[in-house]
Parts: structure tokens; C-alpha cells; sequence
């Protein structure tokens, strides 16, 4: 990528300059909103050959489709693609534009785009810019409708579009050939985008021929594999349940495990810490656990694992803390459904007997409701099995999704 103002996206005006530059009349400019591999790298290069022309690899990095990879990363990995192509016949330019996934519409908006940064072609591929299948499972637009939509106004657009079809890798050749082009009854080899999320969480291998080293790289440190990545278990349940003597003995047998640092947030520790000016109506318990939710997620995002042991009595507070650990990595979570009575002969402390004389007012489980949950990954029941039991549930889980285990 050459030299450039702004940060490094190539604006219109500049580009169209670099171009007269360069000399370069005749430029395919190729979109993506997702990690270049060797199959786009062979796609661009084909398309341009074809047409004597050079390449403008244009990838979208504003706001792109929920789950997409992240537009540093996939920024990183476009200038590690760059130096894969033939010396001259390429340059990159982002594109700070948010993906509407309009379909044939917005192609054609891409296409007016490309054109105005000084492309003569537009690689229009199977389904652009589509949002994918709707609630029936169909997807809403036509595998080519995008390509016949641009084709319609071609000659008002005056940039010529460029389709294209899935390519498929040879492993005989070691080629890339577009699949009407593959010999009938020739070996083929493919690696759908399900497939390589898969092997970048499990650490499976990323051969060659689907994408260079220096790419996967990137994308494996973006995309840790499972034992790599961090985790919450949050343990839920009346006072005196079990969950802190649980949580202590699961923080033991995660260190005993290695490879990452283990956090433990005991309920009262947190009210101290964290939470010392709230008090117990539902609005602040609410906040408190929100409080045990952005800590466990930052831990969780660094690789560490979390054990998370509040009350947390109300299932919507429990549910906004599992959708924002999730972003970063595993969750769990561990209903301890002691019951009452059991609950109130541990209380050493005699809380109970407090709350039910009426001192004091809105405790948990005595005069204010605990919501158990309703889908928890593990129910546990101290009065039925022993802490050790409880824990090596737990680590049970956690090895049978590949957070620990072999390495």
C-alpha cells in the first residue's frame, strides 16, 4: 500500500491521482467485508488479467454484519495479502463506509462508488452485499440478482461489471479454478467460513492452499483457539447456599490446572469493593450485578478466567450479563439450588433469623423473590452432592468445550 494521507484510506480524489500516476487506465476494483485468502487473492489476479487491467482492493471498514471479524484485524490482514500479488498490479484503499446489506441495491451504490474513485470495473460475486436467510431459512434476494441488477444499468453507471463465481482449489494442480471451469470427476478441496471458525477455535490446522501464514497468524490472534480464550462461571443462588466455599474450591482447581489467570467475585467482596453506596432494592441489586458482569467480561476478553458468586435474584440482570461475557468468551452458569431450609442452618452468621423477625426488610428468599433460572448449564444442590463433586461438574463442562484440558 502506498504512502498516504489520512491515515491511511486512500480518498477518492487521491486515488483517482495515483492512478494517473501510475498510469493505470484500465483498474478491477474488488470489495469484501471479511479476511482476504488465497482464493480472493487468485480471483483478483484473474480478473485483472483478463482484462490487462490492475486491482483496487477496496474493502468496507466501517460498521459491517453482527459476527463479522473485526475491521482492525481484518485491516491487518489485507496488508499482509498486498505483498502476495504481482509487483505493480495492486493497491489497497479502505473504505469508511457501513454495509447496509441492501443487496441489489447497494451494489449498485458500490458499483456508482467505485466508480467515482476512478475504477472501469467492479467485481460484483455471488450474493453481494445480501443479509443472509431470513426466519424461514431463504435468502432474501437471488444468488445473481445483485450482477443482473448493475448489468441493467451498466450504461448509465459507465463502469463494466465483473462476475464472478465460487472458485474451487485443485489439490492435483495446486490451482484455483472457477467451478464451471473444473474438470468433470477432478479433486476439489474447500473450506467453508463455518469450517474456518471452527478451526480457528479449536487451534485446528489452516492449510496453504486455503490461506498464507502470515494471514492465519493474524487471524489466530484475534481468534484464539478454546484454551487460549477466557471464561465466566457464574454461580447463582440464595444466601448461604454453597456457592462461595464452591467458587473457592473451583478457583483451586484452576490454578492446579494452569495456563491462565483465575479472578475470583464473591458477592460481599464486590458489594465492598465496588458497590459500598448500594443498597438492596431491586433497581440497585440490578446495577450491582451489572457492576460483576462489565468486570467479568473485561477478564474474560484478557483470557482469564472468571468465577463469578453473587445472589444476582432476577433473571433479566443474569441474562445482560450473559450476552456481554459471551461477546469475549465462554459463560456458565451454575444455579446452586440449596434449599431455603438448608440455606438457613448454614447461615452461621444468623442473617436468616434477622429477615425473618422482620429486621431486616427485602432479603432474598424470605420476603423478596429469587427468580431461579431457567436454562442454567448446571444445577447444583449442596444437601445432594459435595463441593469436590460440584466442582469437577464444572470442570467437566469446561473440558468438554476445550477451555481446559490437553494442550
Amino acid at each position: 500500500m502506498a504512502n498516504t494521507p489520512h491515515g491511511g484510506i486512500l480518498k477518492d480524489l487521491y486515488v483517482r491521482a495515483l492512478f494517473k500516476k501510475l498510469n493505470w487506465t484500465r483498474v478491477v476494483a474488488f470489495q469484501t467485508r471479511n479476511p482476504m485468502h488465497r482464493a480472493h487473492r487468485e480471483l483478483t489476479v484473474r480478473a485483472a488479467r483478463l482484462r490487462h487491467a490492475n486491482v483496487l482492493i477496496q474493502p468496507v471498514v466501517g460498521l459491517t454484519k453482527p459476527g463479522d471479524i473485526d475491521h482492525f484485524t481484518r485491516v491487518r490482514v489485507y496488508q499482509a495479502i498486498m505483498p502476495k500479488y504481482p509487483n505493480g498490479m495492486a493497491q489497497l484503499s479502505l473504505l469508511p463506509l457501513a454495509m447496509r446489506m441492501g443487496g441489489p441495491r447497494e451494489a449498485v451504490w458500490h458499483a456508482i462508488i467505485r466508480k467515482n474513485f476512478g475504477a472501469t470495473h467492479f467485481i460484483i460475486g455471488r450474493d453481494h452485499a445480501g443479509p443472509g436467510p431470513n426466519s424461514q431459512g431463504q435468502d432474501f434476494y437471488g444468488p445473481y440478482d445483485a450482477q443482473d441488477l448493475v448489468l441493467t444499468y451498466k450504461s448509465e453507471l459507465d463502469i463494466d461489471v465483473v462476475p464472478f463465481q465460487m472458485l474451487t482449489y485443485l489439490p492435483d494442480t495446486d490451482e484455483y479454478l472457477p467451478a464451471n471451469e473444473v474438470p468433470q470427476g477432478a479433486n476439489t478441496l474447500n473450506i467453508s467460513g463455518t469450517e474456518l471458525r471452527r478451526r480457528l477455535k479449536t487451534g485446528a490446522p489452516i492449510p496453504a492452499w486455503f490461506s498464507y501464514p502470515e494471514v492465519v497468524r493474524i487471524l489466530r490472534e484475534a481468534n484464539p483457539p478454546r484454551d487460549k480464550q477466557g471464561f465466566t462461571v457464574f454461580l447463582t443462588g440464595l444466601h448461604a447456599s454453597g456457592k462461595e466455599p464452591i467458587a473457592r474450591a473451583l478457583q483451586v482447581a484452576l490454578n492446579q490446572e494452569g495456563g491462565r489467570s483465575v479472578s475470583l467475585l464473591l458477592g460481599e467482596t464486590i458489594r465492598h469493593e465496588l458497590s459500598s453506596e448500594l443498597g438492596y432494592t431491586k433497581r440497585e441489586r440490578d446495577i450491582n450485578v451489572a457492576r460483576i458482569g462489565f468486570v467479568a467480561s473485561e477478564l474474560t476478553r484478557s483470557g482469564a478466567a472468571c468465577i463469578a458468586a453473587p445472589i444476582a435474584p432476577y433473571s433479566a440482570a443474569r441474562q445482560l450479563v450473559k450476552q456481554q461475557v459471551s461477546k469475549s468468551g465462554g459463560f456458565y452458569l451454575v444455579h446452586v439450588a440449596t434449599p431455603l431450609d438448608a440455606c438457613i442452618k448454614n447461615d452461621r452468621a444468623g442473617v436468616y433469623s434477622r429477615a425473618i423477625a422482620g429486621e431486616i426488610k427485602g432479603f432474598t428468599g424470605i420476603d423478596d423473590v429469587y427468580e431461579a433460572p431457567e436454562n442454567p448449564d448446571l444445577v447444583a444442590d449442596i444437601t445432594k452432592s459435595s463441593i469436590s463433586q460440584i466442582v469437577h461438574e464444572i470442570i467437566l463442562l469446561l473440558e468438554r468445550d476445550g477451555y481446559i484440558g490437553d494442550r
